[in-house]
């Protein structure tokens, strides 16, 4: 029996292989993945070899964003049964003994691994494959009704769910999203459903403004800087990464408003309108990852609440991954696309 996973080599290689049988720790179990969900981080590592400072030194299994099922529970007891289905956290947090930070918050532990991730060596093997080992403090058991296809969003609606509480409060209050990307995206889902009066998100791209009003936002071309400017918007999620997205984002707050950095930023100086930031007395905060939320954001998929499904684009083999990442690259295109592994087919039949 194979072990079909997606391994990054190096920039451009890609490859589909047998990576053998995982081996359990006593406190890991064995999951068979069903749905994986590509990632920025993971076209970087496909397309550049590096995901900003972490970059590929050895072979490496590439995804975080996991759902699947125990199929071997770990040796120590501890965590779920076999037949459990779960979604994955993929955090370790840990400090490194000198860099401080706050204990309660911890994904800002300095020397933390996340799956998937080349930031240390040897780098944090992830979950693109159709068995791994996974230390079972990482399993959250899925409650009744939550597919697992659904269930493979919790990672990035985790992210999105932390970026807007970091805000604050957005009950009543007006939100606008910049750059519906597949975080923007359930940005603006988790901002509705935290009771936002209204959501406005906008995008260069025709196809992830319908997608965001099918969530209920209304949305407005990235181009029409005037109309992003007279939003004057109580919070202001900047999803997209970019400079003029930046710029953007701090030009649709209302004095007084508050904007909150998702969207990676490239590493060293970046340009802002910072005067405009001063003048207004905007509050700027930056949002990485996520922590503790990732149980509320589990109970949010199960009863309905967060609604997600319309950001899954793409569902394609884990045979096929090459073209789920170069659909995953396109965002005229496609939002979330999801790789199918050996548990999805048990998902299908159920």
């Amino acid at each position: 029996m194979t072990n079909t996973a997606v391994v990054a080599h190096a920039a451009d290689d890609l490859r589909i292989e047998d990576v053998g049988e995982p081996i359990a720790a006593a406190d890991q179990a064995i999951v068979e993945v069903a749905y994986g969900g590509v990632c920025g981080s993971d076209l970087h590592y496909w397309r550049h070899g590096a995901a900003g400072a972490s970059i590929l030194r050895e072979p490496m299994v590439l995804g975080h964003e996991l759902s699947g099922t125990v199929v071997a529970s770990a040796a120590d007891g501890s965590g779920p049964a076999v037949g459990t289905r779960v979604a994955v956290h993929p955090l370790t947090a840990r400090g490194d003994g000198e860099t401080p930070y706050p204990e309660d918050r911890p994904n800002l532990a300095p020397a933390s691994t996340y799956l998937g991730s080349a930031m240390h060596l040897p780098h944090t093997q992830g979950g693109f494959a159709d068995r791994v080992a996974l230390p079972t403090r990482m399993l959250h058991p899925l409650p009744p009704g939550l597919g697992l296809r659904r269930a493979a969003l919790a990672e990035p609606a985790a992210v999105a769910w932390h970026a807007v509480e970091r805000a604050g409060d957005v009950t009543g209050r007006r939100v606008a999203v910049i750059g519906s990307g597949p975080i923007g995206l359930l940005a603006a889902s988790v901002a509705r459903h935290h009771g936002a009066a209204e959501v406005v998100t906008t995008d260069l791209h025709p196809r992830p403004r319908e997608i965001a009003e099918q969530l209920g936002a209304r949305t407005i071309d990235a181009r029409e800087t005037d109309a992003i400017a007279a939003l004057h918007v109580d919070v202001v999620i900047e999803s997209s990464g970019t400079v003029p997205g930046l710029a953007a984002a701090v030009s649709a707050a209302r004095r007084g408003g508050t904007v909150v950095l998702v969207g990676l930023q490239r590493a060293g100086d970046v340009p802002a309108p910072v005067a405009t930031a001063i003048t207004r007395e905007l509050t700027l905060t930056g949002s990485f990852r996520f922590g503790a939320e990732f149980a509320e954001v589990i109970a949010a998929l199960a009863d309905g609440s967060l609604a997600v499904d319309p950001v899954v684009t793409h569902t394609f083999a884990a045979a096929e991954a090459l073209e789920a990442f170069t659909a995953a690259g396109e965002a005229s295109v496609s939002a979330k696309v999801l790789l199918a592994f050996a548990g999805a087919g048990a998902e299908e039949q159920a």
